[in-house]
């Protein structure tokens, strides 16, 4: 049985391109290379991939809830025209001020995420590109995290070093950790 079924990812940064202004349309949306072939492949090994994602552009008033929603589901539509699957996208659409329990770093999406679909957060990948993605893998008890080093990846890895929360591993981009993630999590059926 593989012992690791789910992997959580961060959207912006990590499938797609980010952006300083926020992703605030489907014509903002720019797939990174080989991201839409890494969540294929994961799908492909029998693995749920689960995206979590701050989404702060919602309460500041700049994109409507429905815009995200419909760019959501162009992202999964995406994703299934390229042989992968999306199993949900967990959002937190709080600014920082706000203080929720479901923004990361906190763990809250992960926790939703897990009673929602009975996921367990011990043997899942968190793959993400900031210091608040892996901070979030790891407080939510996630088995795994994986750093990429596209969007905010370079200077998070510097941040995580220093503070001592380094992620177990870092790739250069979601491709390469997609296969890390396979190669460790899938090679004993």
């Amino acid at each position: 049985m593989n012992p690791c079924k789910t992997v959580f990812m961060d959207r912006d940064g990590v499938i797609n391109e980010d952006s300083p202004d926020y992703i605030k349309s489907w014509a903002e949306f720019h797939f990174i290379p080989g991201s839409l072939d890494a969540i294929a492949r994961l799908t492909e090994a029998g693995m749920m991939v689960v995206i979590v994602t701050n989404q702060s552009a919602v309460n500041r008033g700049m994109i409507p809830l429905t815009v995200l929603e419909t760019m959501h589901r162009n992202l999964c539509q995406a994703v299934a025209d390229s042989g992968g699957r999306i199993l949900d996208i967990f959002l937190c659409p709080h600014r920082p001020d706000e203080g929720c329990s479901c923004r990361k770093p906190k763990p809250g999406l992960f926790f939703t995420a897990r009673d929602r679909y009975g996921i367990d957060l011990s043997s899942a990948v968190m793959v993400g590109d900031s210091v608040k993605d892996i901070l979030a893998g790891q407080a939510a008890g996630c088995g795994r995290t994986v750093l990429v080093k596209t969007g905010n990846g370079k200077t998070a890895a510097k941040t995580l070093e220093q503070v001592g929360q380094s992620p177990d591993h870092v790739a250069a981009d979601l491709a390469r950790a997609a296969q890390w993630i396979l190669d460790r999590c899938h090679s004993h059926p």
